[in-house]
């Protein structure tokens, strides 16, 4: 069947990259030892600090997401060390298998897929550790499996409540650009980052922003590491220059993409998506279908999941979906496929582009004789009319 028009990209990651980054990664490959790759490399680290709200040290790696879950790791932990970690969803947990792999002791809180990390749980248990054994507590901002957003600001709290000395690691591959986060103010230690969600770019950039004191534990921590090393890269970075062949290419699309999220401002991109997000869920709730997420307060607004009714497969749904309309939704990961689709409004989206998600979605539902109430795209659209 031959498709005309756009294809709509409604998972959560990759998401649509803007023409004006595309043309930027379309220049020529230059010297990547050269001076003019030297200034690329310092404008680029500039405006990423601007980005994680941090006046720290960030470091870029060729790598997806789970590269730099592992540069988190290797980084300030030794073998044997305990971890503390939430079962947030299906990337929490893969998270956690990072870690198991590399030799750490994870204590992983259960979680039931649809809730956030709770900053009590995590004191309580802080407070259990009499010994200090516990040296990291790892937590997912914005859980791409579930839209549930964590409050890493409460954890942060909770951690100084129970005086404990762990550092604090989190994951904002998902929210990092799209949802408010702000490294220094919540003090976190490390925060894993990714290019291809809300910098709207390709796969392929990982980043670490690290504190004062996860970089003073750094010189103590034993798990081996090589290529994840960050004293080699924060070393020859301060002249502008990577260890080894950094994703030129790439780095011309972050500079450009880091442009366009300082031209909007950070508070309007965040705004923009809450819009967005909002929006979205009144569609869901028009349509009478049950959202994943059970908190309000954890609501996500860069994606939102959307739990099918029961004796209906999501799988099945969205292949009618990409089939009729050219639409591709995030599918329902780990123990949640084939239960829920995922609806991606982060990145380069606005509200046009919303109406013909949630047009899709809705035409999408009729022919899949799953029950639903028809109304979601207006209900949408009087919330986007009027806020």
């Amino acid at each position: 069947m031959i498709q005309r028009g756009k294809h709509f990209l409604q998972i959560p990651g990759p998401t649509n990259v803007p023409d004006r980054v595309l043309r930027a990664m379309a220049q020529p490959t230059i010297d990547h030892r050269g001076p003019e790759f030297a200034q690329l490399t310092h404008e680029v680290m500039e405006g990423l600090k601007q980005i994680f709200k941090t006046s720290g040290t960030v470091v870029i790696y060729p790598s997806s997401g789970t590269g730099a879950w592992e540069a988190s790791l290797v980084n300030t932990l030794s073998p044997g060390d305990r971890v503390l970690m939430y079962e947030t969803g299906f990337f929490a947990t893969q998270w956690k298998n990072v870690a198991v792999r590399l030799g750490l002791e994870v204590d992983f809180i259960p979680g039931d897929w649809r809730s956030g990390a709770d900053p009590v749980r995590v004191e309580q248990k802080l407070a259990e550790d009499q010994e200090k054994k516990i040296k990291a507590v790892a937590i997912v901002h914005n859980e791409t499996s579930t839209g549930v957003t964590s409050r890493v600001a409460e954890i942060r709290k909770a951690m100084d409540r129970a005086g404990h000395p762990a550092l604090l690691l989190v994951d904002t591959i998902s929210s990092l650009a799209s949802i408010d986060y702000r490294h220094d103010e919540w003090g976190v230690d490390v925060t894993v980052g990714c290019s291809q969600k809300g910098l709207m770019l390709p796969p392929g950039l990982g980043f670490n922003a690290i504190s004062e004191k996860a970089l003073a534990q750094s010189t103590s921590a034993r798990l081996p590491k090589s290529y994840w090393d960050w004293e080699a890269m924060i070393q020859i970075n301060s002249s502008g220059f990577f260890p080894f062949t950094p994703a030129t290419n790439l780095l011309f699309g972050l500079r450009e993409s880091i442009q366009l999220l300082m031209e909007e401002g950070l508070e309007n991109v965040f705004l923009r998506h809450h819009r967005l997000g909002e929006a979205t869920r009144q569609a869901v709730k028009a349509w009478e279908l049950e959202l994943l997420c059970k908190n309000p307060e954890e609501y996500s607004d860069s994606l939102t999941a959307v739990l099918m009714p029961e004796g209906h497969n999501a799988d099945v749904f969205r292949k009618l979906v990409l089939e009729k309309f050219n639409m591709s939704l995030g599918n329902g990961l780990g123990k949640l496929a084939g239960k829920v689709f995922r609806i991606g409004h982060l990145g380069d989206f606005n509200d046009l582009m919303l109406a013909g998600t949630l047009s899709g979605i809705e035409m999408g539902l009729t022919l899949s004789k799953i029950p639903f109430s028809k109304g979601g795209v207006m209900a949408a659209l009087d919330y986007l009319t009027y806020h």
